[in-house]
């Protein structure tokens, strides 16, 4: 017998963008459950009790926005010859228009509605940025109507440094700069070590750019707060990669050099420079502590008197408005009830009036503790110098990108961002992936998905933000699974991952916006497409100039042979491997095979040896095609008992056939460039293995001193040269 709510579901997932069936990475068919879709709908607002509740609350929605004259917000190319925004009003009715453009002039004009008009036409031409129509409308009946948009007018196309606009290539190094050791830090890398790594990499190695981990900031607690990717902000960065002692309040502030000095804190950077892995709480603990002394002095010597620092302080601190004054608030409060109570965490747990950012409670809170939050706006601020001034010693040393960022998916549900912004997060719902060869059962994420209703609504300002924000002072970004643009897999509450399915996006318009602001700002796009990929989302980011990725794992004919390295697509970036796959030198030992069996996440024994024996024969058809394209010799042996190790002539070869792909872009990790067996994350695991802790096998120092050190560098540096891929 049919459900009663089946005429209903078809026409509302086609509204809200619901897939009722996709195809797996197999190719097999899934039918999305109804009990799925309901609970999908309930989270974006419908009333499911029933199908009578389902169809009144669906028609009061549609009835809700048909009255708005003007939507939230249009997205248009520049490129349009004929922009017009949808427009609903009855005919007859008189209308005031007023396009407010973002350079500070208006256009205005009137007119009456004719019968059947559902657009309304604009100036031309059109300019680049984030206007606002305004309209004033008397209807038929003499009563007097309001409505606004945004607009946005964005490029065809992303940025792109002028050189490789013009045909050339290039190539960088990717880092977690939590792992980057020298002499100096205090047990994690920090922004002194990147700007000696850059002038490195540029003088020693010849390349474009330096790719790092997302700089997001985390509450930096061992082990289920330190992944990058898995942010209490994405809008803020991690305070740990501050180098406290360049910060100028350093040497004017007695109290924290004799802080620093004592025998009991040098013997602890002693110990964190020396340990095997970051220790985030503790490294976090050391730079909180010497940072609070620091705001101090800026306090007494600055702020108080009105000094120049101060003023750029101050209207630095303007300028990033409502998130920073919300992220340090989340972070003082955070601080304080953790004091109060050591059981408190995470903000679902704290009491209910601070639960929400605009409740009285937190209002009087920020106005007893003005200072508690000032400091970490101080701290925000010390971060932006620093990376600014990294990036400008980047370019400066001639490289065409310099630093290359990261925007991570997801956002922790219990961090600072969902507290502070909450509408514009889905309840109800979790994000994750459908069945594939890594996850058979499908993938749960346990983050919840973008409220995209909020984000038009608000005409897609916060969405721009974390473009913006994350892009700022550096020449690329990567968008993590940039697939998120076009759709996203939802999980329903009581369901499991293999229950959920695909919900749509706005992706031309997100899209749109990304090219906006990379042109604004001045960075290339690499979008991270790594999985299942939708239909027409490599041609989109063709269209609008942003790179894919293409990865030597991956890349295979139809004869399962790792393509001929000519065959790779202008508009990609080219790589070995990613911080979550085996390092090159652990791929043919099967280091992360037998890390999984170690964690206790590869249990069965038969597909264990069948993974060993998938191994090998993967490692048998990269040989051949090394071979094929002329990287290896034609003797090379094509299957050995002694391919356990990466040799000297294999690490060669398969850094020169990406090297000679004619790519835009190739990133070799800096794993695969000193040959490490060890990758940065294993996947499934948390406690299990070092995730997000490993440093480099080299510090500064070694590098510095030895340019040809290990013989990688010069084989880098050679294979550069030879592609013409070299600053």
């Amino acid at each position: 017998m049919p459900s009663p709510f089946a005429p209903l579901l078809g026409p509302l997932c086609a509204e809200f963008g619901i897939d009722m069936e996709f195809w797996d990475i197999w190719g097999r068919h899934h039918a999305t459950e109804e009990s799925a879709i309901l609970s999908i709908l309930a989270s974006l607002g419908l009333e499911t009790s029933s199908p009578e509740a389902l169809q009144s609350s669906a028609a009061a929605l549609h009835a809700s926005t048909q009255a708005r004259p003007l939507d939230p917000v249009t997205v248009l190319s520049i490129a349009d010859s004929e922009p017009c925004v949808p427009f609903r009003a009855p005919a007859g009715t008189r209308v005031a228009v007023t396009l407010d453009w973002e350079q500070g002039w208006a256009d205005r004009r009137e007119f009456a509605v004719a019968a059947g008009q559902q657009s309304l036409p604009l100036p031309t031409p059109l300019r680049l940025g984030y206007h606002d129509l305004r309209l004033a409308l008397v209807l038929p009946d003499g009563s007097e109507v309001r409505a606004s948009q945004r607009i946005v007018v964005a490029p065809e196309k992303a940025w792109l440094p002028q050189k490789l606009s013009q045909g050339a290539r290039s190539a960088g190094l990717a880092v977690s700069l939590y792992g980057l050791r020298s002499a100096r830090n205090w047990g994690v890398g920090d922004f002194t070590d990147l700007a000696a790594l850059c002038r490195w990499a540029a003088e020693s190695l010849s390349v474009g750019f330096i790719a790092l981990n997302p700089l997001h900031a985390l509450h930096n607690r061992q082990p289920y707060n330190t992944s990058p990717y898995l942010p209490l902000s994405v809008y803020q960065r991690n305070f740990l990669y501050v180098d406290v002692e360049a910060v100028d309040e350093f040497a004017a502030c007695p109290a924290a050099r004799r802080l620093v000095a004592s025998g009991r804190f040098q013997a602890e950077l002693a110990a964190l420079r020396s340990a095997e892995y970051v220790e985030y709480e503790r490294v976090a603990r050391l730079k909180r502590g010497v940072l609070r002394v620091l705001f101090r002095q800026f306090l007494r010597d600055s702020w108080q008197k009105d000094a120049p620092r101060a003023r750029q302080f101050q209207q630095w601190a303007a300028e990033q408005g409502a998130l920073l004054e919300r992220f340090a608030t989340y972070c003082a409060l955070d601080e304080v009830l953790h004091a109060r109570n050591r059981d408190l965490w995470i903000w679902p747990d704290w009491p209910e009036e601070y639960q929400h950012p605009d409740s009285p409670a937190v209002q009087e809170f920020v106005h007893a503790n003005p200072r508690r939050v000032l400091f970490h706006k101080y701290v925000q601020w010390l971060i932006d110098l620093q990376i600014a001034a990294v990036q400008s010693q980047a370019l400066q040393s001639g490289m065409p990108i310099g630093l290359y960022h990261d925007l991570a998916l997801a956002t922790d549900r219990c961090g600072a961002d969902l507290w502070a912004h909450r509408p514009y997060y889905i309840e109800g719902c979790r994000v994750g992936s459908p069945p594939d060869d890594f996850a058979p059962e499908g993938q749960d994420w346990a983050f919840p998905p973008p409220n995209a209703v909020a984000h038009r609504a608000n005409g897609y300002r916060l969405f721009a933000e974390s473009i913006r924000r994350n892009a700022r002072h550096g020449g690329a970004l990567r968008i993590d699974h940039v697939m998120r643009f076009f759709r996203l897999f939802w999980i329903p509450e009581g369901h499991t991952a293999a229950q959920g399915t695909y919900v749509n996006e706005h992706w031309r318009d997100l899209i749109r916006i990304l090219a906006l602001e990379s042109v604004r700002g001045r960075f290339l796009v690499v979008g991270e497409d790594l999985g299942t990929v939708p239909a027409g989302l490599r041609e989109a980011m063709d269209h609008y100039g942003m790179c894919n990725y293409r990865l030597f794992y991956f890349e295979k004919g139809h004869d399962g042979m790792p393509l001929p390295c000519k065959d790779y697509p202008r508009g990609a970036l080219v790589s070995s491997t990613t911080h979550d796959l085996p390092t090159l030198a652990g791929f043919w030992a099967g280091r992360d095979i037998e890390a999984r069996r170690a964690a206790g996440i590869l249990t069965d024994e038969a597909f264990y040896q069948r993974q060993k024996n998938e191994r090998r024969e993967e490692k048998r058809k990269m040989a051949e095609a090394l071979i094929r394209d002329g990287f290896l010799p034609q003797d090379f042996p094509r299957e050995s008992a002694d391919w356990s190790e990466l040799t000297g002539e294999l690490h060669n070869a398969v850094i020169g056939y990406l090297m000679s792909t004619p790519s835009l872009l190739m990133l070799l990790n800096q794993e695969d460039l000193t040959k490490e067996l060890d990758q940065q994350n294993l996947p499934g695991t948390t406690w299990q293995y070092p995730n997000w802790r490993r440093k480099m096998r080299y510090s500064l120092e070694d590098l510095e001193s030895s340019p040809n050190i290990g013989d990688f560098a010069l084989m880098l540096r050679t294979w550069l040269q030879r592609t013409g891929r070299a600053i």
